[in-house]
């Protein structure tokens, strides 16, 4: 056969070949692997958590729930949780497309959690340069997934309780803060936990006791305007978003021809202009906190407390 003849029958045979399928995309098991929301990077969700949950390609801080903080931060066996009892009421009865009951009820079957904090007393995790001693802590830590960290009156009471247990315990005081401001299905009732944490915070402070509060993403609205913004030392995650109120709502009412600075309202422009003291990446802030107590506190008050009936993390899981 002809050298040109063979071209052409392989050729045509090219054209009649059916077309190959696109390669697929490999399939990844569901929870073995997390995929960063900033830089795509894929982790093994084993290595994600070691790393308390910060991507180890661009330090990413993944938004975590409120039991998972608390294990970063307590040692095991030394958890005592307070005020487990308090459920949200409906005082207003508030009516909206689903009622106000039904919406906590999902949200608890959710989350497991009855409201959008977690408080208790327990001891800091030791790190290597305050390995072998006891810092004994009052913590709090709200939770995002529970109606968005909104601010009712049962979260403002446990916070409100937590800060008088630390001023009686002469404990110091950690308030790990993730809302989006008050509940607005409670009204007023809301918004006076607002003056009720203050004040609790104002009498802790008269006291001499240290409070750190520690802003996550996102800290916003009556949570940003009290106890948030009333620590002794206020630290918050990188890129974290801290405020009051929304953009669009302040440029409508400060009348801005321009539009705001991309970065407003992070932690970092924030720590700029002095409104906060630092930024504190996940995998460091043990370690800052044991410090901050140590140089704050009398030894005798924070290293020799121990709770007075403690408990576990045995319901405390990542």
């Amino acid at each position: 056969m002809p050298l040109s003849d063979w071209f052409a029958d392989l050729a045509g045979r090219r054209q009649t070949a059916p077309a190959q399928k696109p390669q697929q995309d490999r399939d990844i098991s569901d929870g073995l692997w997390q995929k960063c929301p900033s830089c795509d990077a894929l982790t093994y969700t084993k290595d994600l958590q070691a790393n308390y949950e910060v991507c180890p390609s661009c330090s990413y801080h993944h938004r975590v729930p409120a039991p998972t903080r608390i294990a970063h931060l307590i040692e095991p066996r030394t958890w005592m949780a307070l005020d487990e009892q308090l459920y949200p009421q409906d005082p207003l009865n508030f009516v909206d497309k689903k009622a106000y009951p039904e919406r906590v009820r999902s949200y608890q079957d959710k989350t497991h959690l009855k409201d959008a904090v977690i408080t208790g007393i327990g001891h800091l995790r030791a790190t290597e340069a305050h390995r072998g001693q006891t810092l004994s802590i009052a913590l709090g830590v709200m939770d995002f997934r529970f109606m968005g960290g909104s601010m009712g009156s049962v979260v403002g009471e446990k916070i409100t309780r937590l800060i008088e247990r630390a001023t009686a315990e002469r404990l110091p005081l950690v308030v790990c803060s993730a809302s989006g401001g008050a509940r607005m299905q409670e009204g007023v009732f809301s918004l006076m936990q607002m003056a009720k944490t203050s004040a609790a915070l104002d009498r802790h402070r008269t006291a001499g006791q240290l409070f750190i509060s520690i802003l996550t993403h996102p800290t916003m609205g009556g949570v940003t305007a009290s106890f948030a913004m009333l620590g002794d030392i206020v630290m918050a995650e990188p890129a974290a978003l801290i405020g009051f109120a929304g953009r669009r709502v302040i440029e409508q009412t400060i009348g801005q021809q321009q539009r705001l600075p991309n970065d407003f309202q992070t932690a970092e422009y924030l720590l700029g202009r002095g409104l906060i003291d630092a930024i504190v990446p996940r995998t460091e802030l043990r370690q800052r906190i044991a410090q901050l107590i140590a140089m704050h506190c009398p030894p005798a008050e924070h290293r020799t407390h121990l709770p007075t009936s403690p408990g576990t993390l045995t319901n405390i899981s990542r």
